[in-house]
């Protein structure tokens, strides 16, 4: 049986990430991904922004990983050539209640070491004319990038450190810790490889995958919730330079306004909770009628919004660890401190702000396989 350092499974933005760190490291790492070609589950399908970290609790590992990951994000962009642009963003409230709720953000936002500037209505209409609020947050640090162009990047380093990527390899299962301490990775097609360290980073799968895992003992798989996001395009230009986002209501960041490279705007995502139990039954097609409910919603900051201007465009899935109603958890990022299995780290729930983190969870997932706590 052939045997390697390290495998990770799935490769998304955040499992390249790690495998690149791993593979930057010395170790001999293999990316093992069910489909033909990279990043084709949720890195396909998300809204591409650059998270600047307002929103997520102080010291949390969304916050902290967020603000780190966001750096060094910039930082790869810069140096590899990715498409992107930081475009800033205006977090707008609509009522003197939202203004006064957005205190709270301006506040977490300066524990969290995100820079923002509080705009009156004038100050923001200055800057987006379009616009109507009686206050906005300006976050200068939010942008937006191209998502594949980054995953290549990764593809690229890694590759250059040694790993390799094997697509259309799906896994059935996994049997953790044998005599000689290896876990062995079976493959769908029944080949098997062995690896001292086993990263889970199959997003909308991660769960599932990780009932397969003889040896991990099933209190520590939690329950995954699969809710859909979809998004409509903008027929015509969009009179923003900015991304526009309403002030949040609970765990939802409301259906707000983001661009793309290109200058295309596009409006959500919403949040629909799905009933579906398995990802290959997940159905991505966008109903037209969901953009009904978003013309209110955006009018209240963009009042000009023309009637049938909204298209409807894609959809994505967020790998979510809690149901409807639900207070929303950290990522769950689980070493052996936490189920005690040497050399395994599960990813669960690693939704947004996944894509801007993936290289500080890269970082945190090396610190766990050294031994570290994070």
């Amino acid at each position: 049986m052939d045997q390697v350092d390290s495998i990770v499974i799935g490769a998304g933005a955040v499992g390249l990430a790690t495998a690149r760190a791993l593979a930057a490291s010395g170790r001999e790492t293999i990316v093992v991904e069910a489909e033909p070609a990279i990043g084709q589950g949720v890195s396909s399908r998300n809204s591409e922004v650059i998270h600047a970290g307002l929103y997520y609790p102080t010291g949390s590992l969304k916050a902290r990983l967020c603000v780190r990951g966001k750096e060094l994000l910039y930082e790869l962009c810069a140096s590899h050539g990715v498409e992107h642009r930081r475009c800033g963003k205006l977090v707008v409230a609509t009522t003197e209640v939202e203004a006064a709720a957005m205190l709270a953000i301006q506040e977490r936002a300066a524990a969290n070491d995100v820079p923002v500037e509080w705009l009156d209505a004038r100050q923001a209409k200055a800057l987006e004319p379009a616009l109507q609020c009686v206050a906005a947050l300006l976050s200068p640090t939010t942008g937006i990038v191209d998502s594949h162009g980054l995953m290549l990047a990764l593809q690229g380093d890694l590759e250059r450190a040694g790993g390799m990527v094997a697509l259309g390899s799906a896994v059935d299962s996994v049997t953790l810790g044998g005599a000689d301490g290896a876990h062995v990775v079976r493959m769908a097609d029944g080949s098997e490889v062995a690896a001292r360290e086993v990263v889970n980073s199959a997003s909308l799968h991660a769960c599932a995958l990780a009932r397969r895992f003889e040896g991990l003992a099933p209190a520590f798989v939690p329950q995954e919730h699969f809710a859909k996001g979809n998004y409509y395009s903008l027929a015509g230009k969009a009179p923003f330079g900015h991304l526009i986002y309403p002030a949040p209501a609970d765990a939802w960041l409301g259906v707000h306004l983001t661009l793309d490279l290109g200058g295309q705007a596009k409006f959500g995502p919403d949040l629909e909770w799905l009933a579906v139990r398995r990802p290959q039954d997940i159905d991505y097609t966008v109903d037209p009628r969901r953009a009904d409910g978003f013309y209110a919603e955006v009018r209240r900051y963009w009042p000009a919004l023309p009637d049938g201007a909204l298209q409807p465009s894609y959809s994505g899935v967020r790998p979510k660890i809690y149901g409807p109603g639900e207070k929303a958890p950290d990522f769950r990022i689980d070493g052996a401190a936490l189920h005690g299995v040497r050399g395994l780290v599960n990813l669960f729930g690693i939704e947004s702000p996944g894509l801007t983190s993936a290289l500080a969870i890269a970082e945190h997932v090396v610190n766990l396989l050294d031994g570290g706590r994070g």
